[in-house]
């Protein structure tokens, strides 16, 4: 039995500010339609969309705008997103319900916790994890949340030939994900270009644009899930 008294190192602080009025209203009146609290079991996704269908998750997505853009680009898919602070997924709520969206469920959650009770093994076609918190600070590389016991767990709940796809605009944390993943039994590295996506397939998020505007350079990944 592990230590009771060890504090798990989370790869978020939490430091939100206040909520605008707008977000308070959707949490309040959309989370019943899109939102799932911490499950006691692994979700039937099947039976919660009332359909079988390729799965996405995307993991911390911030202000939403990617996934609500993935969501009505692709209404023949069903998506999940996982985020922490709740004026991003107020946010993503109005987008949804704006759209007229189905095909979308949201937790405000840590993401580690939600992985291991939401699904269950080999459930999910792909995984999106874009522009993380890369925690550039040497003592702080131990919360950065690519590391090799998370991708264990994401090699579990991907199907076998599933992809993660991750983005960064950090030059050290890209080559950092390369350390982990390249060399991860359980994943094969599927970039075009010196191990990295040439051309991804993905709506540019604010967050990258940021990030360009100091003169970042993003890096693109993708690694798939070995067949064994």
């Amino acid at each position: 039995m592990g230590d009771p008294h060890h504090r798990r190192i989370r790869s978020f602080v939490k430091r939100e500010g206040r909520l605008t009025p707008g977000q308070e209203k959707n949490l309040a009146s959309l989370w019943p339609r899109f939102g799932l609290n911490m499950p006691d079991a692994p979700i039937d996704w099947s039976q919660e969309f009332g359909r079988q269908a390729p799965l996405t998750l995307e993991i911390g997505f911030g202000a939403g705008e990617l996934l609500a853009e993935l969501v009505a680009r692709h209404p023949d898919e069903d998506f999940i997103g996982i985020e922490v602070y709740r004026a991003g997924v107020g946010r993503l709520l109005g987008a949804l319900d704006a759209a007229g969206a189905s095909n979308a469920r949201l937790f405000n959650e840590d993401a580690v916790d939600v992985l291991a009770a939401a699904f269950n093994d080999a459930s999910l076609d792909t995984v999106l994890l874009y522009f993380a918190d890369p925690w550039p600070k040497t003592r702080h590389h131990k919360r950065r949340i690519v590391q090799t016991g998370f991708a264990n767990e994401i090699a579990r709940v991907l199907k076998p030939g599933g992809v993660w796809r991750l983005a960064t605009d950090w030059t050290h944390y890209a080559e950092h994900i390369r350390e982990v993943l390249d060399v991860h039994g359980q994943f094969e590295n599927i970039g075009d270009r010196d191990g990295f996506v040439s051309q991804p397939p993905r709506p540019a998020t604010r967050f990258e644009s940021r990030g360009l505007r100091k003169g970042h350079g993003v890096r693109d990944m993708a690694y798939r899930r070995r067949e064994n």
